[in-house]
């Protein structure tokens, strides 16, 4: 048994976790900062770095009581590297430098958009590889070629707006508070998808990128009008905000789906997984289930405890690319950004 401790501090979630070879989760807990930032509409970098900093230790000294579990019990140590916010970052990578020097342990640095791609294999009992993995979170819309855990190839992402940062916004602009995935999720099933007519961005018939910003300005146009940022809220009742909800999601889960069964028949696959935040939307889980069972597709979602940006999925990745031989030193360094990943 190989007993990985993970430490996630990409943006705006604090997460330490304990998993044993990959799969057995002892322990997973993750200090959300939703009330930090809430006022502001969005996450503020500096407030979500100096959060982080607070809650870190107490984080990783209650993992290891929760996981009964002692220092010298942990093989290696595995902590999200890239991509982030930077400040966040250097706060996880410093804590994991710091815990490995300390302990005498092994360090693993992880690309946690792949921990996305690859967290639908926490709760299976074998690994689901080949797979096409759609990736949806808060910054991020890709897609991925999974063939192993350290063989992902980046196939697609957004070239604007991530579909999370899209859900963020709708819901500012309708005010109905941040963060606005679950909100505007809660909203749209009870609306009609089918009341507000909204494009459908999709880039060409071969490509596979992504792009939401035409969406976005689209609503903001139909709830104050051609060319105007301001003015027309206070004329929908609730049920019209329900339906701009329903139309506005179901034209980011339409493009989601689209694009990855075309992935999937493109390169052959028979296998699509799931993971990042807006994994946990409701439509687009049921979509794509029937999607993907009417193409004879075989379909896995990620839990939704792991949606979210968490160290279980860290722990995991990090557990199987430390059994192919993967170790850092304390070299390792914290990075914003990995291009399109």
């Amino acid at each position: 048994m190989t007993a990985i401790l993970g430490i996630e501090t990409s943006c705006d979630e604090t997460s330490v976790a304990v998993v044993d070879d990959g799969r057995r989760v002892r322990c997973n807990l993750t200090a959300t900062q939703f009330d930090l930032h809430a006022k502001y509409g969005g996450v503020v970098p500096e407030i979500a770095s100096r959060a982080h900093i607070e809650r870190l230790d107490a984080l990783v000294e209650e993992a290891l009581t929760q996981a009964t579990c002692q220092p010298d019990e942990i093989d290696a140590i595995a902590v999200t590297q890239m991509p982030g916010l930077i400040g966040s970052l250097l706060v996880g990578v410093t804590a994991a430098k710091t815990l490995a020097w300390a302990w005498d342990k092994p360090l693993v640095g992880v690309n946690h958009i792949h921990a996305h791609a690859t967290s639908a294999a926490i709760d299976l009992p074998h690994d689901p590889w080949p797979a096409v993995a759609l990736v949806v979170s808060g910054g991020h819309t890709s897609l991925y070629l999974v063939r192993d855990y350290d063989d992902i190839r980046l196939l697609g992402a957004t070239i604007d707006d991530a579909a999370g940062e899209a859900f963020d916004k709708v819901a500012s602009i309708l005010k109905l508070g941040f963060p606005g995935g679950p909100i505007v999720d809660k909203r749209a099933a009870q609306g009609n998808p089918n009341r507000v007519k909204l494009p459908r961005t999709m880039l060409g018939e071969v490509s596979l990128d992504f792009s939401f910003s035409g969406l976005k300005t689209a609503v903001l146009y139909h709830v104050h009008g051609p060319g105007r940022t301001t003015g027309g809220l206070e004329r929908l009742g609730e049920s019209d905000i329900n339906d701009i909800c329903a139309s506005f999601s179901a034209a980011v889960i339409d493009v989601l789906v689209e694009k990855t069964l075309a992935a999937a028949r493109g390169f052959g696959v028979k296998t699509v997984v799931v993971g990042g935040g807006v994994a946990a939307n409701s439509m687009l889980r049921a979509r794509l289930g029937e999607r993907c069972a009417k193409d004879g597709l075989a379909l896995h979602l990620t839990p939704m405890k792991f949606c979210t940006d968490n160290g279980a999925m860290i722990a995991a990745l990090g557990y199987h690319l430390f059994s192919r031989g993967r170790r850092d030193d304390l070299s390792l360094s914290a990075r914003a950004s990995i291009g399109l990943a």
